[in-house]
């Protein structure tokens, strides 16, 4: 069982901490490559219906807590409350078939991942993301957000409680975020699915999170919401960038 998370997180009223169990937990979790540590000891929850961004420089280790949380990895140390098969995993770099419609890249993850009901996911996911319109086309025919969409069916084929995104929307030109984002934050109406995802812009992450993680050379620095995270640093801020950038140096990163 997984130890007891500690305190009411920041960010979060209490009333929700007490009455909601987390849909992910996180205690102790780190990860050694050789001689580098890439996480410390990060411990957090989210809970059902939370969208969570983790920020953070490069090398924080944004990815690589992700990808444990989805059972990719395993941590040196520390454990994550919920099973793999539990958690849909969409890496940044997507890895369907160009030469596949959607619903052939579909069927072939979700005979790949061993679901049950392999054309009743199929058909699941392609409603949760909009596509049955867009079902029997080619995947090299579709704008970047579409074949993001995509990304993402994959990623829901389980029908996960957890979701986990990284950098989703790094290669999209604002009106394709938009909608993505229109769509991703869809999914997490009526607290039944979570939703973690990574960014590099932080802008990003004050519109849409309701609570940041923010990492710096593998530790958990911060979790709390956007607002929080201004009043932390105190003074008037020009934006949340700003703030993010001054809580760093604080920190001496």
């Amino acid at each position: 069982m997984l130890p007891d998370i500690g305190p009411t997180i920041p960010g979060v009223t209490a009333s929700a901490s007490a009455t909601q169990a987390p849909s992910i937990a996180a205690r102790a979790v780190s990860r050694r490559f050789g001689d580098r540590q890439a996480l410390r000891e990060v411990s957090f929850e989210a809970l059902p219906g939370e969208l969570v961004a983790i920020i953070g420089p490069n090398g924080a280790g944004k990815t690589t807590l992700l990808s444990i949380l989805g059972g990719l990895q395993k941590p040196s140390g520390g454990e994550v409350s919920r099973p793999p098969r539990e958690v849909g995993w969409v890496p940044q770099q997507t890895a369907i078939y160009a030469k596949l419609t959607v619903r052939e890249n579909l069927k072939l993850f979700a005979r790949l991942e061993k679901v049950d009901d392999p054309a009743g996911a199929v058909e699941r996911a392609l409603e949760l993301t909009g596509l049955h319109g867009r079902a029997d086309d080619v995947l090299s025919e579709l704008s970047g957000g579409n074949r993001q969409r995509v990304n993402i069916a994959v990623g829901l084929l389980a029908d996960p409680p957890v979701l986990l995104l990284d950098e989703p929307s790094s290669a999209l030109d604002p009106r394709q975020r938009e909608r993505l984002w229109a769509f991703i934050t869809g999914l997490v109406e009526g607290g039944r699915t979570t939703v973690l995802w990574s960014t590099h812009d932080v802008g990003e992450a004050e519109r849409h999170a309701d609570r940041v993680l923010v990492l710096a050379d593998g530790e958990l620095l911060f979790t709390g919401s956007p607002a929080a995270l201004h009043a932390e640093v105190g003074g008037v801020q020009r934006d949340f960038e700003a703030a993010f950038v001054r809580f760093l140096h604080k920190r001496g990163h």
